[in-house]
């Protein structure tokens, strides 16, 4: 099928989830024989910190103005057979609109942002969708799962609400085997509402044992954060560097952000890189992080600092290296880019949609 995507970026990673997810499901697109058009507003915040300027599995286009992507792209979104819009696309409700009327195959909202969306939407505030839009789309596509869906259909209107979390690549993702140089790191963009969690679950370690070894990476932080001595901070890594950054770990944290704390079912990409990577996490809790990794046996649990050292000191290299290892098969088994395609196109098909060529073996879920 032709799959158009309008997206908030996909060529930058730079203080943004939505990249990675986008190179992913692309790449799983392309892999299941799909072919993908990726439309991206031409962001002076984006456009000095391209990473990968043209993400293999679509074809990528910049655009600079509304009059720019309606000229250029009519004939495209008349001739999808699935129109994706994303979540904080400049304009979107404008874009969406649109599309609505331009389409002749199957929309869908994809919500990289689902609980922030809902209480945008609750509140009455419009930015990229507004409550007429979630009626009209023939899908609604959410990082979050669980209950937070039906809410969707029933208060929202959607037509047909399903998860679609991101996904990660085995081929880039993989553990590298290294002798770890760090006692714990946390890779992630700042924000205001995941910085009690930073605090309590990796600050407050790192100043009750001065002799274990703390990274974080990420943009955006402010300058009165005061940093114990023992936490190295790199501004920002590439998606190409993070393999080699979790492999310099023996631990890594995963902090959720408040809202998706409240709706659960909201894996950030993370969870699944560093599962990937082979490297033990150590995660704050929500409803639904069960249905994904085991505690105790896939990932760790942590509330306070005191539980972030009990980890770090007393488990042996053998533990560690077993909670690892059981969250890469766990996520292998059931989030890689094939995996997503393959979802898309069973949403797909429920819409009413028809796939034509012939199509590789479902993957598992």
């Amino acid at each position: 099928m032709k799959v158009v995507i309008l997206g908030l970026s996909i060529t930058s990673s730079w203080g943004n989830g939505h990249a990675t997810t986008y190179r992913s499901l692309v790449r799983g697109l392309a892999a299941r024989g799909h072919e993908a058009l990726f439309l991206e507003r031409d962001a002076p915040w984006y456009a000095g910190n391209r990473d990968q300027p043209n993400p293999p599995g679509a074809r990528t286009v910049l655009y600079e103005s509304l009059d720019q992507l309606f000229r250029a792209h009519e004939r495209a979104l008349s001739e999808a057979d699935l129109v994706l819009v994303g979540s904080f696309v400049p304009e979107g409700v404008t874009v969406g609109e649109w599309i609505l009327s331009t389409r002749r195959g199957i929309t869908a909202f994809y919500d990289i942002d689902t609980p922030v969306t809902v209480e945008k939407l609750a509140a009455g505030s419009m930015e990229y969708i507004n409550r007429a839009l979630v009626r009209r789309y023939d899908v609604y596509l959410s990082f979050t799962g669980g209950p937070l869906l039906r809410r969707i259909e029933t208060e929202f209107g959607a037509r047909m609400a399903r998860p679609l979390y991101c996904s990660v690549d085995p081929k880039q993702y993989t553990p590298t085997w290294a002798v770890p140089e760090l006692d714990l790191g946390y890779l992630g963009t700042w924000s205001e509402d995941r910085q009690a969690g930073l605090d309590a679950l990796m600050l407050d370690a790192a100043r009750h044992w001065p002799e274990g070894r703390f990274a974080i990476a990420g943009p955006l932080y402010p300058d009165t954060i005061v940093w114990p001595r023992n936490v190295r901070r790199t501004i920002h890594l590439s998606p190409a560097e993070h393999p080699r950054f979790y492999g310099a770990q023996r631990f890594t944290l995963n902090i959720t952000r408040d809202a998706m704390k409240r709706a659960g079912f909201s894996p950030s990409v993370r969870l699944f890189e560093a599962g990937a990577c082979g490297v033990p996490i150590i995660s704050d809790w929500w409803p639904g992080i069960d249905t994904l990794l085991e505690p105790g046996r896939e990932l760790l649990l942590a509330e306070n600092g005191e539980d972030t050292l009990r980890y770090l000191r007393d488990f042996s290299d053998a533990e560690r290296f077993a909670i690892g290892q059981a969250a890469r098969r766990r996520i292998l088994a059931a989030h890689t880019p094939e995996h997503r395609a393959a979802q898309l196109e069973g949403y797909f098909i429920e819409a009413g949609g028809r796939l034509g060529a012939a199509l590789p073996q479902a993957v598992p879920a």
